[in-house]
Order: C-alpha cells, then structure tokens, then sequence
C-alpha cells in the first residue's frame, strides 16, 4: 500500500525544476549540472545579496564562476546552462515554491570545538527560507556536513515549522553529503558514487531519481538519513586521522635523523594479495572546512544518539580527536623549525621578516577555509616577526579569508626576507631558484622552510640557505654553507 506521502509524489509527476541554496564551492557545480541535465527543465541558484557575497549573482548570471583556482569545466558549463535559460541566480526564495527540489550545501562550521556545538546559523537561515516557501511533495535535501541526527531531528522540525506541513507525509527529506574536493568539482560530482538518505523509504526513492541523471560513473548508494550522516562525518574522520598518522611519522623522522619521504616509499613497496600500505603526504597542516571539524559533528553525533549505548575503554582519549590535535600542531611545528632555521644564521624570530608562500589550504585553489597558515601567521606575529603573504590564487579583494596586505608580486614579498616558509605546494613554488630567492631576500643566509616538500633541499643549502622541512631529519641538522 502506498503512503500518503508516495502517493502525493506520484501525483506531482517527474522532478523538472531545482532549486540549489548556497552558491559556494558545492553548490554551484552542483546546480550548473543539474541545468544541464536532460531530465531537468530548469534550476534556480539561492544567494543572499549581502556586501560579502552578493556579487556571485550578478557573475553567475553572466554566465562567469566567482571561484577562483584552476576548475576544469566549469566555466563553460556555465555558460552554457545560463545561455541556454536553464540556470538563474536568484536572492528570492520564493521561487521555491516553483521547484519540485531543494538542496542546501551551506556550510556547517564549529566556533569552538572544545564544546562540540557547531555553528548552525546559516544552515538553520537557509532551512527557515526553504521551509517558508515549501509546498506539498517537495523533496528537501541537505547536502551540507552535517552532525549525525541533523536531518531527522533540527533540520525537520524547523522545516515543518515554517512550512505547516509534516516530514514523510506531506514533503520529502534526505540527507545526501557532497563529496567534492576543490580543483576537481565537476568530475566528483559526476563520477563519485552519491550516498542518499531519506527520512523514509519515498523520500530515499525520491533523492535517487533527483541524483542519478547528474551521475557518470558514480551510483547511488541508498541508505537511512542517519546512515548518510556518519558516512561523511567518518569518511573525513578517516582522513583526518590518516594524515595525523603521516604528520606524526614526519615527526618521528625528523627526531631520528631520518627522511619521511624514504620511508614513506618504502612502505608502500609492500604491495598484491590484497596488502596496502599507502601513506598520505605529511606536511604543514590541513585546512578546509570539511576535514577541520567532520570529526567534531562525528563525536556530537554519538554523544546525543548513542552516548548511553557506547562501550569505550576508561581514560582512553578518542582516537579521532588525537588526529585532530595532531593536525592542528603542525603549524606551531612549522614556527619552531623557522625559529630553528633563523637560530643557525643568529637570528631570532623577534625582528624577523617572514615570507610565507601560500594561503591557500589546497594546490593551485583559491580556497583559504581555515588555512593552517593563519595560526602560523598569527604566532609569528605574536614573537615579534613580521610576515608578508603571498599566494597568486587568493584574491585580496573578494576572499574573505585573505589575510591583510596579501600580494600576488613574489619578488614583494621576498624582498628583505630573512625566512621564506612554504605553505602551500602551489606550482608556482615548485620551479623556485635558490639565486633567484636569495637574491630577492638580499641576505647571505636567508632561511627556507617547506611545509609541502615542493623544494629539492641540496641546491637551497649549498646556496647558503639554512634549510628546514616537514620530515626531512636527513637535512634539518645540515652545516650552513658559507
């Protein structure tokens, strides 16, 4: 027998109109190939025209990206959707009364992780302007990362408040998490398999066929809301906690004299039978706003749906959480071997002048979410250094991350250094000559420091420089060359 909620979907027909809140990093690849869907008619993008991000409407309209880095595609995909009347950015919800579904990708940060208590605020705004305007057998979808129970529990109640109607009879709802990375949007979206969780079995059925004409090579994985939830939250977890592994590695090498990468290459030499020993890449910190906080929504998530239920051993700290803080020591690890570096040429961080090279958390990306080189920045500051920025990616105007004073002129930034630290693995750092970088530091001696292993160490240290590296214990210790 057919629920009432089935039966209303069945009669509204096929999905044909989309609407998509948040035009950020997920939200408008996602739309821009939802409009160029055969199966869908038309689709509307949802942006506050507010003084920091009002501009992305009036660039998506003309067909333009107002995401910055290397994107393959997705220009010409929008102007092609936007040519051909299939996708409007608009600062009106009340078109969501037009759509057949809704996504919502906002992002779900946490002011303090120490509380466990994210920062719903503009989620819960996007879920009140959805709710406002929702009419019967309108699936809502939550894309965002959310704390495992979000979308059965707050995003629901809020929903049914504002719209007077009742989840899983009157209107669907699904949880179905992006899995993007920066750089590479439109072939994730395409060809990553997509988890989707309804509340219930219609709203699922009804996230599947809203998902599946965007899929390539990736397949829908159908699953409970709640499912759906701890997939994202535990797959980032995981990586998260692969990378502190690597960091603590790149730490231990450096303690024993030894170089990390070495190592790194001769574990993975133990491959077939079904053996992997794959190591991520260590380096200066992890950034962005997934990896930064999914593992805090994942230990929210159990302390309010299972915390009764859950057997762990006594005194014993979450795994989860180490990783974290490991992640996050990285870039106070960083200050201490430009410290390290600038001692062997007597120097001292107080009165230094620090380029750092890379605001960017990613390669050749645009995106400075909760860069690990602001705390590096701000500590360097706070012992007396002065540090000039630079990054050919970030843009001073529009990011609202960008810190003061960043430049795109290198040899600016350069100028007068007594240490260049490398923050980012942009491939504008990777072709970096040692007498090129001497010359513009003018010093004797300058101090070079690299987060990202993109610099061969040899040349720079028979060049004079005092050279420092995430795992490099094999050069850290070197004699400084006249």
């Amino acid at each position: 027998m057919k629920t009432r909620l089935a039966s209303i979907i069945e009669k509204r027909g096929p999905i044909r109109r989309i609407g998509v809140v948040g035009m950020g990093y997920v939200g408008i690849p996602a739309a821009a190939l939802f409009a160029d869907a055969p199966a869908f008619e038309q689709v509307w993008g949802f942006q506050r025209d507010s003084p920091t991000s009002g501009y992305k409407i009036t660039m998506l309209n003309r067909g333009e990206s107002p995401l910055r880095g290397e994107e393959p595609g997705l220009e010409d995909l929008l102007k092609r959707v936007v040519g051909a009347g299939k996708f409007t950015c608009t600062p009106d919800f009340s078109t969501v009364s037009e759509c057949d579904a809704v996504t919502l990708a906002i992002q779900t940060p946490f002011a303090d992780p120490a509380d466990l208590i994210p920062d719903f605020t503009p989620l819960i705004e996007g879920i009140r302007n959805v709710g406002r305007h929702l009419t019967e057998g309108t699936l809502v979808v939550l894309e965002s990362t959310i704390t495992p129970g979000t979308t059965a529990g707050m995003a629901r109640e809020i929903l049914e408040e504002e719209s007077s109607l009742v989840a899983g009879e009157d209107f669907a709802l699904a949880h179905a998490p992006e899995r993007v990375m920066v750089g590479r949007l439109l072939r994730n979206i395409r060809e990553h398999d997509r988890c989707v969780g309804g509340i219930d079995d219609a709203s699922t059925q009804r996230a599947v066929e809203l998902y599946s004409p965007v899929l390539t090579t990736g397949q829908v994985i159908p699953m409970t809301a709640t499912a759906a939830e701890v997939t994202k939250t535990a797959e980032n977890t995981f990586r998260d906690l692969q990378i502190a592994a690597a960091n603590q590695l790149a730490l231990y090498c450096e303690a024993m004299g030894i170089n990390v990468y070495d190592v790194r290459a001769g574990i993975a030499s133990l491959k077939g039978e079904g053996i992997t020993r794959g190591i991520l890449w260590p380096g200066a910190g992890v950034g962005g706003h997934c990896l930064t906080k999914d593992t805090y929504h994942l230990e929210r998530g159990v302390r309010q749906l299972g915390a009764d239920a859950l057997d762990w051993p006594a005194d014993v700290a979450s795994l989860y959480v180490t990783a974290r803080r490991i992640n996050d020591f990285m870039p106070a690890h960083m200050l201490l071997l430009t410290e390290s570096a600038l001692e062997q040429v007597g120097k001292t961080l107080k009165g230094a002048r620090i380029a750092l090279l890379g605001w960017a958390f990613i390669n050749d990306s645009d995106d400075a979410r909760n860069t690990p080189a602001e705390p590096f920045r701000t500590a360097a500051i706070v012992a007396g250094a002065e540090v000039a920025v630079h990054d050919p990616w970030v843009d001073p105007e529009t990011s609202p991350d960008a810190p003061p004073a960043l430049s795109h002129d290198l040899d600016t930034v350069l100028g007068g250094a007594d240490a260049v630290v490398v923050f980012a693995g942009h491939r504008d750092y990777r072709g970096l000559l040692p007498a090129a970088v001497k010359e513009a530091c003018g010093c004797d001696h300058p101090g070079i420091i690299d987060g990202r292993n993109v610099l061969d160490p040899d040349p720079f240290i028979e060049a004079g420089f005092a050279y420092r590296g995430i795992g490099r214990g094999d050069r850290n210790g070197h004699t400084l060359k006249p």
